[in-house]
């Protein structure tokens, strides 16, 4: 053991720092060749920091998610604000957290909009195929809000509306539970809304071949019909490839269909390249049926995939293309 009056410095051949610490640490611990232990644990972190660091990532979305509902809550506290947008309470907030989320998808993916003139000036249903994530519809609404002032309610799944001090931030920005009834009611006064028919399990169990996941879902076409809106198709290139999850690992889809609640992890939060393209209208037609117009706008998603996305996804490339030259931005 070094005493009072020794240091790692004395004698003809000073000690570095580190032999240093690891002699004391073995003096202190009584192990003996301890430098063979922490080798291997060095050698452990260094292997395992990448896996660590593509489970983390995804956290800085949900931080982003908290940020959002702080910002909003500040903004409600400001009542002063009220005059300079009296038309709307709530439209600063909402600038607020879009030009957020807007710097976000600029920065980190390069993220792009290509098709904005197939957006309608009154209502329409935007239909889209749901990465891991939805931060691609985040995206889009962001830009929508700030580029044309143009508010886009979205349609979520009921897990999102019991999440901790979500309810304001989901309160402002018209997002929705989702029945037919409250779809209809949010287009017929005027609005745009997203969803997406595959909802959570195209979330979670699609993957890089980009596999639609509707099943027999028709609702959001009955919705169309109902408030005779035209259909918005709509796909973001390399989603998946941003975020991905372990949903093809069995017991997590059967725990998945049991208790209907995200138990998949997601990975990723890698920043590829994104850009999102909306396909030209579906209009109304008194005489379609819903099972006509669902499978229609698969047809249209699925043409938009198969344009604009190269199958199976590749995480590396899509990186890459973020050095390629960007195409024109809408």
């Amino acid at each position: 053991m070094i005493g009072g009056n020794e240091s790692c410095t004395a004698g003809p051949m000073p000690m570095s720092y580190l032999t240093c610490l690891t002699y004391m640490l073995g003096e202190w611990t009584g192990v003996e060749h301890i430098e063979d232990y922490l080798s291997y644990v060095i050698y452990l972190l260094w292997v395992l920091f990448p896996l660590a660091v593509v489970f983390l990532l995804p956290g800085v979305i949900v931080i982003m998610f908290y940020i959002s509902i702080l910002l909003v809550h500040i903004y409600k506290r400001k009542n002063e604000l009220k005059e300079a947008y009296s038309h709307d309470v709530w439209f600063g907030a909402k600038e607020m957290v879009a030009t957020l989320w807007d710097a976000h998808g600029r920065i980190w993916h390069g993220y792009e909009v290509h098709g904005v003139e197939n957006i309608p000036e009154g209502p329409g249903l935007i239909v889209f195929y749901h990465g891991a994530t939805p931060v691609d519809c985040i995206y889009f609404m962001a830009r929508l809000c700030i580029r044309k002032k143009t508010l886009c309610h979205a349609v979520a799944d009921h897990f999102v509306f019991k999440l901790p001090g979500f309810k304001l931030l989901l309160d402002v920005h018209g997002v929705i539970h989702g029945s037919q009834e409250d779809c209809v009611n949010t287009l017929k006064q005027g609005h745009l809304l997203a969803i997406a028919p595959g909802g959570v399990r195209e979330a979670l169990f699609s993957d890089e071949m980009y596999t639609i996941i509707w099943g027999d879902r028709k609702g959001f076409a009955q919705v169309a019909i109902d408030a005779k809106v035209p259909i918005i198709p709509m796909f973001t290139q390399n989603v998946r490839e941003g975020f991905r999850t372990l949903g093809g690992i069995k017991i997590l889809r059967s725990l998945y269909e049991r208790i209907r609640l995200p138990v998949v992890p997601i990975y990723g939060g890698f920043p590829v390249k994104m850009r999102t393209f909306i396909g030209e209208p579906i209009p109304y037609e008194p005489n379609v049926t819903a099972d006509e117009l669902a499978e229609k706008t698969k047809a249209a998603v699925q043409a938009l995939i198969d344009k604009h996305q190269k199958i199976p996804g590749n995480i590396f490339r899509a990186l890459m293309e973020r050095f390629q030259r960007q195409k024109k931005e809408d």
